[in-house]
C-alpha cells in the first residue's frame, strides 16, 4: 500500500516515510502543496498523510482540490498540522479529512497506528 506524506519539514517527513516504510508501506514525500497534488495522481496512494502550512499552496486548499477531483476524491486524507484550534480542525473535516493530528499532541507510532487502522 502506497502513503503520501505531505510535510515541508524534512526531518519529520523523514521519520514518518522511515517509520511507514518499516511496517511495509511504499512511502513518498512531497515538500509543497503542489508537488502534493502531482505526487496523488501519478503515485496514486492509497491514503495521504496531510499538513496544513506549506510552501506554494496550503493544505487545505491542496485538500478542497483533492476532493474535487474524481480520480483523488476517494483518497483517504488524515491531517498532520501543528494547528490545534477548533476552526482548522472543523475546516479540515468538512472538506472531506478522515482524521486530525496535531503534531505536539501525538507520537509518530500513534499516526502510524492510525494509517494501518485506515488501511486495512
Amino acid at each position: 500500500m502506497k502513503v503520501l506524506i505531505v510535510e515541508d519539514e524534512d526531518a519529520l517527513s523523514d521519520v514518518v516515510k522511515e517509520e511507514l516504510r518499516g511496517h511495509g508501506y511504499d512511502a513518498k514525500v512531497a515538500p509543497d502543496g503542489e508537488e502534493a497534488l502531482r505526487l496523488a495522481k501519478s503515485f496514486k496512494p492509497s491514503l495521504i498523510l496531510l499538513d496544513l502550512i506549506l510552501p506554494k499552496k496550503g493544505g487545505l486548499d491542496v485538500l478542497a482540490e483533492l476532493k474535487a477531483e474524481a480520480e483523488l476524491k476517494a483518497i483517504p486524507v488524515i491531517v498532520l498540522s501543528n494547528l490545534a484550534e477548533d476552526e482548522s480542525i472543523k475546516k479540515a473535516f468538512s472538506i472531506g479529512a478522515i482524521d486530525y493530528f496535531v503534531k505536539s499532541q501525538h507520537s509518530i507510532y500513534e499516526v502510524v497506528e492510525k494509517v494501518q487502522k485506515y488501511l486495512k
